[in-house]
Parts: C-alpha cells; structure tokens; sequence
C-alpha cells in the first residue's frame, strides 16, 4: 500500500495508484455490471456529495437492505467517508426487526436494491414516527432512485477532504445488529481501526497468486464485509454471484482464484463430486475411490511415497473437481460454523485448500484463522497478530486486542456483561487451546446457535412464539450446524383431543395420533404462521411430534423447568436424524 490506511475508505485512494478495469463487478439479472476502479471512486465521491445535499454527515446513520452488488459497496465507501454510520440490513429481515433497528439506530436514510424490498420498507416506515427516506438501486415506480443522488452530486461540486478529516480511527464505521440472548437485535459498534487492523492481519490468507474472487455470502454480514474490504487491500477483483442458484455458471465465467463459503455449501459441493464418483464404474470408479480414500489420509507432513500417490490422484480424478470450481483456485475461507476436518482433508488432497477460522461480529470478526504457514486441521487455526486468547476457568475462550468492539449500541449493561474491566471479551464458546496456539472449539457456552449458513438463531424467542398454539405444549427447537432450525413438539394432548373431535377424527393413542396426516397438516400451518414475522434463516421448515412431555423425572428438565438440551438431543438423536435425512432434498 503506498499510502497510510487508518479509516476503511482509505483503502480506494491507495487503488487507484494500481487501477483496474475490473475493479468490483456484479452479476444482475443475467448480465455482468463491471466497474474499473475509476469509475467505482468516482461514482463514490458523487453519491457522498449527493448525500451532503441531504444532510448526511459525521454521526448520521444511514442503512443499506440489498443482497451482494456493486452498489452496496458504493454506497458503503460513500456513507463512510462522511463519518455517517452504515447499518447493514438483511433482506430477509421481518418487519418487526427492520422496525426495531430503524428507530433503535435512527436510521433516517435507507438503499434498497429492488422493488420487493422497497415496499417491505415502505410498509415498515409507515409505523415509524420520523420521516424515512428511501432510495431504491434499479427503478421501481413511485420510488426515488439512487441515480438521484448521484447526479445531484455531479451538480454539487463539494470538497470532500475536511468531510474525510474529520473521521479518525477510533471512529464508529457501521452498527451491526445481532440476535441477543433474548432475541432482541444488538447493535454492534465497529471502529474504523477494528476493522483496518482486522484486514491488515487477517492478509495473510490471501497469497500473491489471488487476485480474482467471487462473493456470494451476505455482504450484510461482517464476514462477508471484512473479505470484501480485505480484497480491495490485496488488490483483488471481486466478482459478485447472482444468486445462490447461480453460483455453478458464476464460477465456471469468473474461475476465481479465491472465494469465501459456509461448510454446508462445501458439504453439497462434496456430496455432488461423490454422487458422480458412484456412477461410475471400472477402472474409473476404483480409481475415484482409490483417490478419496488417499484424500482423507492428507496431512501437510506427509511423506514422499504419499505426496507421489496423491500426484497421481491429482492427475487422473482431482484435476476435475478443481476444473468443476474454475479450475483457479489458490484458496477458500470458511465460516460461520464448524468445517469436518475429514471433509477440510480432502479439499486440501485435491488442491483447493480450505482455511477455517473463527470470529464474532463484536471482534470484527476474525480472532483466528488457518494459513499456508499454519493449518491444523480440527481447529480455527492461530490468532491473527495482535490478538489475544485465553480459556477461562469455566472453559469459555476469551479474547482481547484491536478486533473487540467498540460496545453495543446504547446498552453500556450488555458491554459491561461481555466486555470484562480487563478488556477480555467473553466469546460464549467453549473451547481449548492446543500446542502451537491453535484453537480448538468444543462447545457452546449459551444457547443460541449458528445453522450450517452461519446464521445465528436465538431458539427460546422461536420457542415462546410457537408455544402461542394452544396445541402446543412443550417445543425445542434445534438446528446446530444444520441448514436449516427443526422443532421437537410436545402437543397439548387434551386439546389435541378436542381439535380432533371438532374434526371427527377419532382419537386412538397418543402415539398414533402424532402420525395422524391431518394432524402433521395441523401442526405444519400452526409453525408456519406463528414463524412468519421471523426472518427465513431462523423459522422452523420441520419438526417431529413427541407423545411423552419432557420432564424432571425424564432427564429433560431442570429443578426449574428449563430444558435440558443437551440430554433432549441425546435422546432424541435418532428422530432429529430422520428429521434431517427425510428433508434432504428440502430448499433452503
């Protein structure tokens, strides 16, 4: 970098010393949208002039609702070189979230990509008692666009150098809102300085050979965000999927060198190589298993006997997997939830290392991460320079350094709660460290839990919700590293009994009647509408109805009543399984 970066948008001054042509592209219905580098500065420095015309300044707090496209990115540097805060809203939020983080950050200007999500606003900001100002990336009729703003920037030639002066380090960047123990959003205060020092120490994932990338999770994340930012720092083009759909064509137009994921998009990337592996036959098929079973042997310390074989499996069957991911590929980042270390081994074998690491919001995010010059496979790797770990005497990972939040928003009690007066932030994991400062997790400490998306799902505001249904008596629900939340049901039997009268149904047993198809049917529209004012990733898509309540007596319950998890999980493996291997095909 030529010159000195402390604020995030300190970033575009340095690439345009080294400009591209394809600087961040975007692929919208169909076609790629490519802006050089020039272009995405100067349309930047318009749109924050645009937005000085409106008032947005140093403190103003500005969101952005739209999936992964150039203009978040714009709109992003834009608002940021202002010293106005960026709050990222998830498109699939419910309105009673977008409500509560609208007036719990007074939000008073909001981007919106399209026109599903421009009426999902309108409808929210209806409810709102100050104005709400709306701008919309494509055209959508009635709606102000954002090409508004731009041209009134054009219009308003305006310095932006004192704007940019007046932001330090120690400056709040973006409020990031997430679920609380409770279920109620956390804002999440990041400075300038967590994020730069993240970047500048998380680089080293990154080798010279990357300079092409393809982003698909949600830019709405700090995940996301910081590779997005730490791109840019590595002089790398990003290319933006579509959609998820889309991700098999983007790959094989774009053929990235590097690309950020969650495990479950790696296990479906996997599971769709073995299905081929099973089709095919003779010499073919001995040699495609011959090469996985090699695969899962993988250590970075084999020998030379092993390091021949697994030339060979190169040459004849992994040439193809990579070939099937762009044939470019130097590395992937994975996060959000746990990777199988077998799984991680065999990516390594076929020469498209994967580097899991590990990270909050409130640490901007990474903490840890595997590398070329350390990889443990099992773990999230070492901490990035400047950062600190330790475990606490209950077995929960703190941590301390650059990354920890600046607090959360307006709530100083919960900063107090995770934020201790040593300045170590209590993670809520459960974790141990091995030889050579890898951290290994090995629990949650609280009972919120990430899906296989990353997406953090708060089960007891689910839980309380659901319990609304006269017919539900006792409700878990569940979904730790899994794709999607699921639901063990306890029904309100007596009231079962009279639904099924109502319904002349004949009531048998309990037992028979949890199987009753017009009883499922029941139950399947009862979530579904109790779900729907929750985002997507956290409503329940399946269940299974028990026909013994939990218990004191059973294991399952506390002196006070509280669940048990751990034992309910146990001794319910067997259904939860079947709940999952029946919805394999299930689209989320």
């Amino acid at each position: 970098m030529s010159k000195p970066i402390t604020r995030v948008f300190d970033l575009l001054a340095n690439n345009l010393d080294f400009p591209k042509e394809e600087f961040i592209s975007g692929k919208i219905k169909g076609a790629w949208k490519k802006y050089s580098t020039q272009q995405f500065c100067e349309l930047t420095d318009q749109l924050s002039a645009g937005l000085t015309t409106l008032g947005i300044g140093k403190g103003s707090r500005v969101a952005v609702m739209s999936a992964n496209r150039p203009e978040w990115n714009i709109c992003d540097y834009a608002i940021m070189q202002l010293g106005a805060y960026q709050i990222p809203l998830y498109p699939t939020l419910g309105e009673n979230d977008i409500r509560f983080i609208i007036e719990n950050a007074e939000i008073t200007l909001v981007f919106v990509s399209d026109e599903i999500l421009y009426h999902k606003i309108k409808a929210v900001a209806k409810l709102l008692e100050r104005p709400l100002q709306v701008y919309t990336f494509e055209s959508v009729a009635g709606a102000e666009n954002w090409e508004e703003l731009i041209q009134l920037g054009r219009n308003t030639p305006i310095d932006l150098e004192p704007y940019r002066n007046a932001v330090t380090e120690d400056d709040i960047l973006t409020i990031i809102y997430t679920s609380g123990t409770t279920g109620t959003p956390k804002g999440v205060m990041l400075t300038h300085r967590n994020l730069v020092e993240n970047i500048k120490n998380s680089a080293v994932i990154f080798p010279p050979k990357v300079k092409v990338a393809l982003s698909f999770l949600p830019l709405s994340h700090i995940f996301e965000r910081m590779i997005a930012y730490l791109y840019v720092y590595s002089n790398v083009s990003i290319y933006y999927a579509e959609s998820m759909d889309t991700i098999v064509a983007d790959i094989q137009a774009v053929r990235p060198n590097s690309f950020s994921t969650v495990p479950r998009l790696l296990e479906k990337v996997y599971d769709k190589i073995l299905e081929k592996g099973k089709a095919l036959t003779g010499i073919k098929r001995a040699l495609f298993f011959w090469s996985l079973a090699l695969a899962e042997k993988y250590d970075q310390q084999n020998g030379i006997w092993y390091r021949l074989k697994l030339w060979i499996a190169r040459k004849l069957v992994f040439k193809k997997w990579q070939e099937a991911l762009g044939g470019r590929l130097v590395v992937m980042a994975s996060g959000g939830a746990a990777l199988n270390p077998r799984l991680n081994r065999i990516f390594w074998a076929a020469g498209m290392p994967v580097f899991e690491g590990y990270g909050l919001t409130e640490t901007s995010p990474v903490i840890t991460v595997n590398h070329f010059d350390a990889t443990m496979f099992g773990t999230v790797g070492t901490p990035i320079h400047g950062v600190e770990i330790k475990i606490a005497e209950d077995g929960e990972i703190l941590t301390r350094g650059h990354h920890i939040m600046k607090g959360y928003y307006l709530r100083p009690d919960l900063t107090t709660e995770s934020i201790d007066g040593d300045g170590w932030f209590h993670t809520g994991d459960i974790g141990e460290i091995l030889p050579g400062n890898f951290l290994k997790i090995t629990d949650r400490k609280k009972e919120i839990f990430k899906t296989a998306g990353g997406k953090y799902v708060a089960p007891q505001l689910l839980e309380n919700k659901y319990k609304e249904s006269p017919l539900i008596e006792q409700i878990m629900v569940l979904g730790e590293n899994r794709k999607f939340p699921a639901a063990l049901i306890v029904p309100t039997f007596p009231a079962l009994r009279t639904w099924c009268e109502k319904k002349e149904i004949t009531y048998t047993t309990n037992e028979e009647m949890i199987c009753h198809p017009q009883v499922l049917d029941k139950f399947e529209r009862s979530i579904a509408q109790l779900g729907v004012d929750f985002g997507k990733w956290e409503q329940v898509k399946r269940f299974a109805l028990l026909p013994k309540e939990f218990s004191i007596e059973g294991g399952e319950l506390t002196p006070k009543l509280s669940f048990k998890r751990k034992i309910i999980l146990e001794k319910n493996a067997a259904t939860i399984e079947k709940i999952y291997k029946d919805a394999e095909n299930y689209k989320v």
